[in-house]
């Protein structure tokens, strides 16, 4: 493996910035504290700074020492609603959110590939450091797009990365093409007729009507969809009732859908359609569905994704590989992606931990070189 000395030099303060992003996560959108720690740094730096993109996001600009194109990297500031679990020393210090994702070490590595280029200054045309908030399914690649982001920063490319548990560390993944599901979140509401629970017959029952829809829902795929065919969909939540001896009059289903086809998650929400307006018809209740996008598919272009490959191998050799498999988790930089070509890569960390789970970790050493990889983007694809 080969990072460049610099970054080597200043390990330890990256160390350093991202526990302290680990003790003090925020969720999407409420990014501020975090959003102030980028906007610091990167003026340290001399690093021309805009706050307030897409509310919480950051976005930082540095020319290099000659004419060149302008390519963006892009890292996630959010955390998650989960209580953690780690008994780490830097564990979290907000009761019920923790950064159970990596997002505080892709925000550090970004953070330390704009700290490399403003030292070196090597490197042809612009690079911007984008700090995204409220990548967790609250829509924070979108908002920035919508406050002007690439109207007000163009960008020719742009890349990101994620962390990965499962893979060893220092491999570096890339999927050309189509690489990760997009995803619909739904809501359903279920509205019957309360009752006492001693007289179910002068109800309409609003929780029996909804636990059926769990089960039909779950079944599109299997009879609906082409086994083949790359789709997930999953209710994830059920809230009815608020006592042993009432019979609820309203009950809530929500979950998701992930997808390749756009065709075929289209399909599922008129099943999904066509099985709430037979439930509230059989069992004479009113049934309402909300369907919305909330990620689309995560597209790399296949000759940047070779350039990211390439840049990878130049730091870790063999272990930068390309990637046949569809992951069916969703990642909003898909909508970046939409807007402007790029790929996305994985960094594996070997924790074995997955993500989203309260006693998620990441290493340290992973650090340094997710911050020469973006480097690196920059000053290859600078001149390109």
């Amino acid at each position: 493996m080969t990072i460049p000395t610099r970054i080597q030099d200043f390990a330890a303060d990256l160390t350093a910035i991202r526990r302290d992003l680990h003790e003090h996560p925020e969720l999407g959108f409420q990014e501020v504290r975090t959003a102030g720690v980028v906007a610091a740094e990167l003026e340290r730096l001399g690093i021309e700074v805009t706050t307030g993109i897409g509310k919480t996001g950051v976005v930082g600009v540095l020319k290099g020492n000659r004419p060149g194109r302008t390519i963006g990297l892009r890292a996630d500031m959010d955390a998650l609603p989960i209580h953690e679990q780690t008994n780490l020393p830097y564990a979290s210090k907000t009761p019920g959110v923790m950064h159970a994702c990596g997002h505080d070490a892709h925000t550090t590595m970004l953070l330390g590939a704009a700290r490399y280029l403003a030292e070196t200054r090597d490197f042809a045309g612009t690079a911007v450091f984008i700090f995204q908030p409220a990548e967790e399914g609250l829509g924070g690649a979108r908002a920035m797009i919508a406050d002007g982001l690439f109207r007000r920063f163009p960008c020719d490319e742009i890349y990101g990365l994620h962390n990965s548990p499962f893979h060893a560390p220092g491999e570096v993944g890339v999927k050309p093409g189509p690489a990760m599901a997009g995803a619909n979140f739904f809501d359903i509401r279920v509205t019957g007729k309360g009752a006492h629970a001693a007289m179910p017959e002068a109800s309409v029952d609003a929780l029996m009507v909804a636990a059926g829809l769990v089960g039909q829902i779950q079944t599109i795929k299997a009879r609906n969809v082409a086994s083949a065919e790359r789709i997930v969909v999953s209710v994830t939540q059920i809230h009815a009732g608020a006592a042993y001896n009432v019979i609820p009059e309203t009950a809530a289903l929500a979950g998701t859908v992930r997808y390749f086809n756009r065709e075929t998650a289209a399909l599922v929400t008129a099943r999904m359609q066509a099985l709430c307006d037979g439930a509230a018809a059989a069992y004479g209740c009113q049934i309402t569905l909300e369907m919305r996008n909330v990620f689309d598919v995560l597209e790399n272009d296949p000759t940047l994704s070779q350039a990211m490959l390439e840049a990878a191998a130049g730091l870790v050799g063999e272990q930068a590989q390309e990637k046949s498999e569809l992951v069916m988790g969703s990642e909003d930089f898909a909508d970046m992606l939409q807007v402007v070509p790029g790929a996305y890569c994985t960094l594996g960390h070997g924790s074995g931990v997955a993500l989203h789970n309260p006693g998620y970790v990441i290493d340290d050493a992973s650090l340094p070189l997710g911050a020469a990889l973006m480097a690196r983007m920059i000053e290859t694809r600078g001149a390109a």
